[in-house]
């Protein structure tokens, strides 16, 4: 991921069988039955969710720990280089299908159940309902609640993420030129950028709760709004983890101006949250 050394590296490095791929999957299950749940109030799920997840992140610094030092003791050549870019890439193209399903769901609820629900058939079942979006839903068990809109946190945040696709993006250049102190600079304020970022969420989502009523539970809104800004939010903090052991392997030393996939590789994820980022600000909180 970062060098290989000439002759030492092997024409084409085969792995020992690894128990990593096998926990990995043990603690995404656990994390996932956590959630569910949490979300439907059981008293075990939140605990089950943060020790899913805290099995997560050690194993990813083991994997990773190991993928790491197989690299830097020269057994990965450009084959394995090419290796690593196809399958960056396949899990970038797989996030975009999550988050597609996603916006696939506000789309489907927004042009196709609102207007139908509002149609003159369904105004004899339900007189009242208007088929406005961000409305409580037709049958009245919906709390009243507030809409979220783009200004000032949402707009602050994008102007921060944009701002971190601009730093990263000098960092990167840095890299390439061998200047490992401007890469570090950069690549620090990029990761401080996204730890503002992940700050301003969480107050977003505090006035929320607290002064709009807007909840996982107000309808489809609050159900489709806090699935799709809190998932990119999770993918915020992991970007951002990533690019903190980035930073670290810079100051150590591990990349090289034409042999650091692993920036990369990180860059290319961080990216992705970018764009993500955009779709959410225009179809979430303005449209």
């Amino acid at each position: 991921m970062s060098s290989h050394h000439g002759s030492a590296a092997p024409y084409y490095f085969i792995p020992s069988p690894s128990r990593w791929p096998v926990l990995m999957g043990a603690a995404l299950l656990l994390t996932m039955i956590g959630a569910s749940a949490w979300v439907n109030g059981a008293s075990w799920g939140a605990f089950a969710n943060i020790a899913g997840i805290v099995c997560a992140l050690v194993v990813l610094y083991k994997w990773f720990g190991e993928a790491i030092r197989e690299s830097e003791s020269g057994l990965y050549s450009q084959r394995i280089d090419t290796s690593f870019r196809w399958s960056m890439s396949w899990f970038i193209f797989s996030e975009v299908m999550f988050f597609a399903g996603f916006f696939g769901a506000l789309f489907y609820a927004r042009a196709v159940t609102m207007p139908w629900l509002s149609d003159l058939d369904h105004k004899m079942i339900w007189p009242d309902f208007a088929g406005h979006w961000g409305n409580a839903g037709p049958a009245g068990v919906v709390d009243s609640f507030t809409t979220m809109g783009p200004f000032p946190i949402p707009t602050i945040n994008t102007a921060l993420l944009l701002t971190s696709g601009v730093t990263l993006t000098i960092a990167h250049h840095a890299l390439r030129a061998g200047h490992r102190g401007k890469t570090a600079f950069w690549l620090f304020a990029t990761v401080v950028l996204g730890a503002i970022f992940m700050g301003f969420q969480a107050y977003e989502y505090a006035h929320a709760y607290s002064e709009l009523n807007l909840k996982l539970t107000s309808g489809i809104y609050g159900s489709t709004f806090f699935m799709l800004t809190g998932f990119h939010g999770f993918h915020v903090t992991l970007g951002a983890i990533m690019l903190a052991v980035v930073l670290y392997r810079v100051m150590r030393g591990d990349f090289k101006p034409d042999q650091h996939f692993g920036f990369e590789g990180a860059a290319w994820y961080w990216h992705f949250v970018d764009v993500v980022w955009l779709g959410l600000y225009v179809v979430v909180y303005w449209l």
